[in-house]
């Protein structure tokens, strides 16, 4: 597969952000995970802390007597525009960039990192121009949530996730040397603390945004709200000069921030099916397999990354499961038969698919597979059940999912869960305040 030119530049821009103000309350009362993240009773207790949680505008209720299930969402614009009217929201004065940084602990390790990323409007790009590049395959049923949202709102109320190599540091220095100010800070029920902080002076925004000019984004998390944000400029049709729709609302952290984490995506196989006797003979076919208790799979698992191997545990109901191994990566390569380059055949997620699932297991559709970061739930889900199964896997690297993108190729879905997920509610951007340059 043809890899993306790398002719092309990220553009980006200070924006006004569009903020609560003391009037909206508490900011612990308002902020919230992203919208993909947060389960319908998680969305209730939430919108219960206040009536603007940022939930009413990101996740807007659907009620029994709604004529369509559109409602909602013109519901969410009202909200949005009757919070500005109020004062619980208000656009910075004048276009700014924001740091945003997290501390938090490493929930599989317990180290103690601190992420940064610059909070800043990207010039979208289609993906075959080689400027943002993708590394992740989506859901198409997801986008049209977040596309009638943005219909109805005309705002970017989250933010995406995107990295930069910067390679000679020239953005890091750019930032380091531009003066902030603290806007707010939080701590989180997790507590993750999160510190937003904000440049409002020109020469100092024009001096990140020319350091950006260089770099090219990997877009980490947030794949399908930027095919969103394409097609809602698509459908804005040709224009002579930038546009508000030309941009979206992104977080850009270095690929070499030391508070950079990835964490594992487990799989759980629901209506297990395969008789117990046979587990062991299937995947000795493709696999070094040794018995081992359910409860230490996850160590097994996480001490063989430090090696060039691939391994996964295989959690079983009745607490004794099997850890099978690669020795070498590219034994994969006899083993898939699935499309692509060596090197994404390699990867652990695509082993995992590919080999264990597909041909190990006879699992080829996605319906019977739930995901957790969590190895302790997936093996709680193994332990209640008769016909449960779990795969405790390793995460992929920056580096992976960066050399990946870069040859025009797709992970599976999750195969990427950077930690810990933005915070939702700290600054959002209404197009309404775009400033044409």
């Amino acid at each position: 597969m043809l890899g993306y030119s790398k002719d092309g530049m990220a553009t980006i821009r200070p924006f006004r952000g569009l903020r609560f103000t003391p009037a909206a309350g508490r900011l612990e009362a308002l902020v919230a995970p992203p919208y993909d993240v947060i389960t319908p009773e998680e969305r209730e207790a939430l919108g219960a802390q206040s009536e603007h949680n940022v939930t009413w505008l990101t996740l807007p209720e659907q009620l029994p007597d709604d004529r369509s299930k559109f409602v909602k969402y013109g519901r969410s614009a009202s909200r949005l525009a009757e919070w500005r009217r109020e004062g619980a929201l208000q656009p910075e004065p004048t276009p700014a960039f924001y740091r945003y940084s997290q501390t938090f602990n490493n929930p599989v390790t317990g180290q103690q990192h601190t992420r940064s990323a610059l909070v800043c409007l990207l010039k979208l790009e289609p993906y075959e121009k080689g400027i943002v590049l993708p590394h992740e395959q989506t859901f198409p049923k997801h986008k049209e949530d977040r596309l009638r949202l943005l219909e109805a709102t005309r705002a970017q109320l989250e933010s995406i996730f995107g990295l930069y190599q910067d390679e000679l540091a020239r953005v890091e220095h750019a930032i380091s040397r531009a003066h902030f100010d603290e806007a707010v800070s939080v701590t989180t029920d997790d507590g993750i603390q999160h510190r937003l902080d904000v440049c409002t002076h020109p020469e100092d925004v024009a001096s990140i945004a020319a350091a950006m000019e260089r770099e090219r984004v990997w877009i980490a998390d947030g794949h399908h709200r930027y095919e969103t944000a394409l097609a809602f400029r698509e459908a804005a049709g040709p224009h002579d000069g930038l546009i508000a729709e030309d941009f979206m609302l992104i977080s850009l952290s270095s690929m070499s921030d030391p508070g950079l984490v990835l964490l594992p995506t487990h799989r759980i196989i629901t209506r297990w099916n395969i008789p117990f006797a046979q587990v062991e003979n299937r995947l000795q076919r493709y696999f070094n397999v040794r018995k081992v208790a359910n409860d230490d799979l996850p160590e097994a698992v996480m001490s063989a990354a430090a090696s060039d191997c691939r391994a996964f545990g295989i959690a079983l109901p009745g607490n004794i499961g099997f850890f099978a191994t690669l020795a070498s990566p590219r034994d994969a390569l006899s083993l898939s038969d699935a499309l692509g380059s060596d090197r994404l055949k390699m990867l652990d997620v695509s082993i995992l698919h590919d080999v264990l699932l597909k041909r190990a297991f006879e699992i080829e559709g996605l319906e019977r597979i739930e995901y957790t970061r969590n190895a302790a739930e997936a093996l709680a889900r193994v332990k209640e059940s008769t016909d449960v199964a779990a795969v405790i896997t390793n995460p992929p690297s920056v580096e992976d999912m960066r050399l990946i993108a870069e040859a025009g190729e797709k992970m599976p879905q999750k195969s990427t869960y950077y930690y810990p997920k933005l915070l939702s509610g700290l600054v959002m951007w209404s197009l309404s305040d775009f400033e044409a340059p």
